[in-house]
């Protein structure tokens, strides 16, 4: 059932919200946080995240989507790498709260993985068959590499060099 106009304006404002409060690695996120600085109340953020575990799947459910939606959007591989780690970096935190809530295998982790894998698999191929990518590293490879650079911490005059030594190394020689 389609939601009301005005609860549609609600959620995306408490999305919005959450991500925003969530970015600040140094912030303790409440969800009575999360309802202030989206200007709704209690029983509207309730009403619409029965607990801060849907919230998060949420948040990160709404990242994935951004991820998989980039590479179509984007001019190959190695761009669709850079969007990725931002997409990685801004989902740290979320990420390792959602990993406190969960026991072992998690649908909303591994569902994510899987669509990400599936999106990005057709740049990997096109990026190797032109020879721009060595042929010996697969997407998990690459995507490891990536997230292990996006726990870095650091601003991005920092972590920038680090990425790009990283994307030149894969390049063929």
């Amino acid at each position: 059932m389609p939601r009301r106009a005005d609860a549609e304006r609600n959620r995306t404002k408490i999305l919005a919200a959450a991500r925003e409060a969530f970015a600040d690695p140094n912030a303790t996120v409440s969800m009575a946080e999360v309802a202030r600085r989206a200007d709704v109340g209690m029983a509207t953020l309730y009403r619409n995240f029965p607990g801060r575990r849907e919230l998060l799947e949420a948040l990160y459910t709404e990242e994935v989507d951004a991820i998989c939606a980039a590479a179509g959007e984007v001019d190959g591989f190695v761009p669709w790498l850079r969007r990725f780690i931002a997409f990685s970096t801004g989902k740290r935190q979320i990420a390792a709260e959602l990993l406190t809530h969960v026991d072992g295998t998690d649908p909303v982790f591994d569902g994510g993985r899987a669509r990400v894998m599936a999106a990005g698999a057709p740049l990997l191929t096109a990026a190797q068959e032109a020879g721009t990518i060595r042929a010996d590293l697969t997407l998990e490879q690459i995507l490891d590499m990536v997230i292990a650079i996006a726990r870095i911490h650091g601003d991005a005059d920092y972590v920038g060099p680090i990425l790009d030594a990283a994307l030149a190394g894969l390049a063929p020689s």
